[in-house]
């Protein structure tokens, strides 16, 4: 039996609202099909609302929080429209990320499922990481069940948004877990120089890199750990952006950019993986990827453009078609949880 639906992913870089319309059918496996895909950019108001969502009083929160859920509503309802599509069986929204704090038991994704459900008349799944939160996991990576179940022909599948997240299989289990910040850092400094993001990465090409930052950089904590493990933009602020203080955009673009690429490239080395499947925004940083293949031997596919811009909003209509089936669709041994779980909140 198909099911159409209707994912909506909101990624911490703030580039838009990702909506992909996407058909799913279970043979011997899952298969899948994009039917439509778009990205909305942000008005200026909504993108500061949106950035400056972690500094509200809770009582403003709570309305950002309502007031979200009905724009993601109304905008799905024009996207609809425009495509004049029928017969959508459900609509999976992942929100957008004001807090991650898995070690002290929350994360905060806003955009209220009901009003989604009030603006469209679907139903609407959402709130996917709270209750993985709940059962001790980081509440990330998520994208995994559907790196398994969807992508199953790569040795591991890597996104390059806001962070960088990897996600393969070992010893018969699929691991994933956070590797670095990328657009986060790299949009941050590119709007120093007055560009919305590195295009090509051709800013920090012009950079020389600071071996001292570098050093500093590679040494943080976090890199040490053991997976699984996640990253959120508090951990940027504290861990970060006081590092890059002080040093001239490009030269902290160059390095930055190392960075990077080292993390990525010392996982994929460690893990001996022979092919990887490379999507996100990030993949159209050609500085990056050309330092990645420098420094690794594997095989480093880059899909077609749907597949690069809307892999994550694709399982997040999957995690829902999932849910609505009542099947497992978070991975403990991606996100520390202590079980597998079916995951999300129906409206």
């Amino acid at each position: 039996m198909k099911t159409l639906a209707i994912g909506l992913m909101s990624g911490t870089s703030l580039d838009g609202l990702d909506i992909c319309l996407a058909e799913f059918e279970k043979k011997d496996k899952w298969h899948f099909q994009i039917l439509k895909a778009e990205t909305l950019p942000y008005s200026t108001d909504w993108e500061n609302k949106l950035r400056n969502s972690i500094h509200l009083s809770a009582t403003d929160l709570l309305e950002l929080h309502s007031d979200y859920g009905f724009y993601l509503g109304q905008k799905v309802k024009e996207f609809i429209e425009k495509h004049q599509l029928e017969n959508i069986d459900l609509i999976a929204s992942h929100g957008h990320t004001v807090f991650h704090q898995p070690q002290r038991k929350f994360t905060l994704q806003i955009g209220d499922g009901r009003a989604i459900k009030m603006e469209t008349k679907i139903p609407v799944l959402y709130d996917f990481r709270s209750q993985d939160v709940l059962m001790k996991g980081n509440g990330a990576p998520l994208v995994p069940i559907g790196d398994e179940l969807l992508f199953s022909q790569y040795d591991a599948c890597l996104n390059l948004g806001g962070f960088s997240n990897i996600s393969l299989t070992s010893e018969g289990k699929r691991i994933a877990f956070d590797i670095a910040p990328v657009n986060i850092v790299l949009n941050d400094l590119a709007q120093q120089l007055n560009e919305s993001f590195d295009e090509n990465g051709n800013l920090a090409r012009k950079g020389k890199i600071n071996e001292a930052l570098l050093d500093e950089l590679n040494s943080l904590g976090f890199y040490q750990q053991l997976h699984p493990k996640s990253l959120g933009v508090e951990w940027c602020n504290r861990h970060v952006f006081p590092k890059l203080e002080g040093i001239a955009p490009l030269e902290a673009l160059a390095t930055f950019s190392e960075h990077i690429a080292q993390q990525i490239s010392k996982v994929i080395n460690e893990k001996n993986i022979k092919n990887i499947l490379i999507t996100g925004g990030g993949v159209y940083n050609s500085f990056i990827i050309e330092k990645i293949k420098a420094k690794t031997d594997s095989e480093v596919i880059i899909p077609e453009k749907k597949i690069i811009e809307y892999k994550e909003a694709l399982i997040f209509a999957f995690m829902g078609v999932l849910k609505m089936n009542n099947e497992i669709n978070v991975l403990s041994s991606a996100t520390g949880s202590t079980a597998d779980h079916c995951s999300g909140v129906i409206a």
